[in-house]
């Protein structure tokens, strides 16, 4: 595995999903508290050193309105809170952080997150988030579609279960992008 060398001007850090209504969700392999703290360490470190940090939320109210096998909520249910929209505080969003709401599993359809990178010449995307294999992993696919250099942050995403994160990060990421921890991408972090 080679170190990483990660310019913060040219270098976005984008978290996935850090919201109400997910970080209640039983995680696995990483505690959904462990996710938000290392995405807040890996925002707030590349924040000091000048790179862009993105948050990302979901719109809950308007997933999942396509026929589907496993359907989000059941029939009739009430619509989640707006709360649930809303980032954990814990998540550590500041005054020029962006924040991108997206309505589908990946940030970049539909929303305004490419151009806000391209405006910034962003190069490289340090990921993480909840889901691993649902947003954080249709979020990876579509920016690796988009010629940006991906850095996977391994312990600062997590899944609804240990399998389904250990697939991604076995499988997926390593042909898309570096699979690295929380702390060494902070180490990878140039002077």
């Amino acid at each position: 595995m080679t170190p990483l060398d990660l310019d913060p001007v040219s270098t976005a850090v984008v978290l996935i999903d850090l919201q109400q209504g997910i970080t209640g969700l039983k995680l696995a392999p990483h505690a959904s508290a462990d996710v938000v703290r290392r995405g807040r360490q890996l925002a707030d470190t590349f924040r000091e050193c000048g790179a862009t940090i993105v948050f990302v939320r979901v719109q809950l109210t308007e997933m999942a309105s396509l026929p589907v096998d496993a359907p989000g909520r059941p029939p009739g249910a009430a619509p989640p809170p707006p709360a649930a929209m809303e980032l954990v505080p814990e998540a550590g969003f500041r005054p020029g952080d962006l924040l991108v709401t997206k309505r589908q599993w990946g940030a970049f359809y539909g929303t305004d997150l490419d151009q806000h990178l391209r405006r910034r010449r962003v190069r490289t995307i340090v990921l993480g988030g909840i889901a691993t294999n649902f947003g954080v992993e249709s979020t990876a696919r579509a920016a690796n579609e988009r010629a940006f250099e991906l850095v996977l942050a391994e312990d600062a995403m997590s899944s609804l279960s240990a399998e389904a994160h250990a697939f991604s990060i076995q499988t997926v990421f390593p042909r898309i992008g570096r699979v690295r921890t929380t702390e060494q991408i902070i180490a990878g972090i140039r002077p």
